[in-house]
This record gives C-alpha cells, sequence and structure tokens, in this order.
C-alpha cells in the first residue's frame, strides 16, 4: 500500500511538462472557473455558518465555570468541521461537473504513449460523461461523509483527535484519487468495474489524492493548477496499470 501511495505521489512528476507538450491547457479552463467559483461560494458559507455551528456546539455545556473557553473550542470545531465538510463538496462537485471536459484530456495522453487505441475504448457522449461523473462522484460523495462524521467526533477526544485528522486526510485523498482515476476509467471500465478497479488500487487513488489536497492549501493558485496536475498524474498511472493488466473488456 505505502510503495502504491509513494507511486501515485511520483506521477506528478512531469505531468506540468506534459500538458504543455500535449497543448492540454485549453481543456481545463471551464474546469478551472467551475473550480474557482465552486470554492468562492463554499468559502463564503463556511464563514457564515462557522459561527453558528460552533454556537449550537457550545450549548452541551451547561455549567459556568469554563463555559467561556469550551465556546473559543466549539468555534474553533465548528469551522473545522464546516471547513473539512466544505472541502468534501467542493471536491465532488468540480469532479462531477468537468467530467466531459476531462475525457480528451485521458484521451490525448493514452495516444501519447500507446498510440490511437479508440477501438478499445466505450462510446460515450458529453451528456452519459456527464452523468457518470454526477452518478460516481454522489456514490463518493454519501460514502465519505458515512466515514468522515465519526471521525468528526473523535475531535472531542484529546490525543485521539490529532490521529482522526490524519485518518480524515487520508479518507479524503482517496475519494478525490478515485474520481481523477474515473476519468480515464470512464473511457474503459463500467460502473461497477471501476468501482472495484479503483478498490484493488487503493493506494494510487491515495497517492494522487493526497497531492491534491495539498494543492488546496497553497491560496489561490492551488484550485487553479490542481485540476490540470492531478488529472493528468492521475490519468498517466490509471493508463499504465490498465495497459500493464490489458483490462479493455468492457460491459454497456
Amino acid at each position: 500500500m505505502i510503495k502504491n501511495i509513494i507511486l501515485g505521489i511520483k506521477e506528478y512528476v512531469g505531468a506540468f511538462e506534459l500538458i504543455s507538450k500535449l497543448k492540454l491547457w485549453k481543456y481545463f479552463i471551464i474546469p478551472i472557473l467551475i473550480s474557482v467559483v465552486t470554492f468562492v461560494l463554499i468559502a463564503i458559507e463556511a464563514y457564515v455558518l462557522s459561527d453558528n455551528i460552533g454556537e449550537y456546539i457550545s450549548k452541551i455545556w451547561i455549567w459556568d465555570l469554563g463555559k467561556e473557553t469550551f465556546t473559543s473550542i466549539s468555534n474553533f470545531i465548528g469551522g473545522l468541521i464546516i471547513l473539512i465538510i466544505g472541502l468534501i463538496l467542493y471536491k465532488h462537485i468540480i469532479m462531477a461537473l468537468s467530467a466531459p471536459f476531462m475525457t480528451p484530456v485521458s484521451e490525448k495522453i493514452e495516444k501519447h504513449f500507446y498510440g490511437d487505441l479508440k477501438h478499445l475504448h466505450r462510446k460515450t457522449t458529453n451528456t452519459e460523461q456527464l452523468i457518470r461523473g454526477i452518478r460516481i462522484n454522489v456514490r463518493n460523495l454519501f460514502k465519505e461523509l458515512l466515514i468522515t462524521l465519526p471521525i468528526l467526533l473523535l475531535k472531542f477526544i484529546p490525543v485521539v483527535n490529532i490521529f482522526s485528522t490524519l485518518l480524515l486526510f487520508l479518507v479524503q485523498a482517496y475519494y478525490a484519487g478515485f474520481g481523477n482515476m474515473d476519468y480515464t476509467l470512464e473511457r474503459h471500465l463500467n460502473y461497477k468495474k471501476s468501482v472495484s478497479f479503483v478498490g484493488q488500487n487503493k493506494g494510487y487513488a491515495i497517492g494522487n489524492g493526497l497531492v491534491f489536497m495539498l494543492f488546496l492549501l497553497i491560496p489561490i493558485i492551488g484550485i487553479i493548477i490542481v485540476l490540470p496536475l492531478s488529472v493528468t498524474a492521475a490519468s498517466t498511472k490509471t493508463l499504465a496499470i490498465l495497459h500493464n493488466k490489458q483490462e479493455f473488456v468492457y460491459e454497456k
């Protein structure tokens, strides 16, 4: 697992150069706009709601002694909860809506490394690609929330909350990598087989997603470059796995 995580991270090396070489930047214009607008809207909501969540949490403490301290901690935790849920929503929204624009990117990368293999691809329209993207990301959104909410409760336990932060980051990374890999899988495998494929290659998904999440920590520039680099890295690695295993049998 750790080895595959490292390999997933290493795939980012050369991603920028590959994008420029294949002239892929034009395909990322609309996804970048979607990314920026979505991030701004979620950031505004997080700012507005964080105090409300914090105030609600602080009501748990019914004693006067330590009330002010607990309120401060509650406001911090409220902001953290909103931030984490906001990042989850941001991730799946941009991945779902960007699906039709990412298919050409994956196709050009595959043609560059392996030649013209369109006869091996599933033939889908932009609408079908969008529906597929929404379906995958809605599935992942609910699964991620089901895993994330219990982990957030661990934030109230001293010491344990340190490990819960790392666990949250890994969960977010996995589903980010999942979405990036599916842009390539959509052309080769059906929905069920794609889910199974990522499940068998969790390390690569986490590795790709870790860098994706770290990009989001870079102000402004992060939300601009996160999709181009992460999708290119994920496509390169996913294609390598597919071609190595010759997994090109698909079902409609």
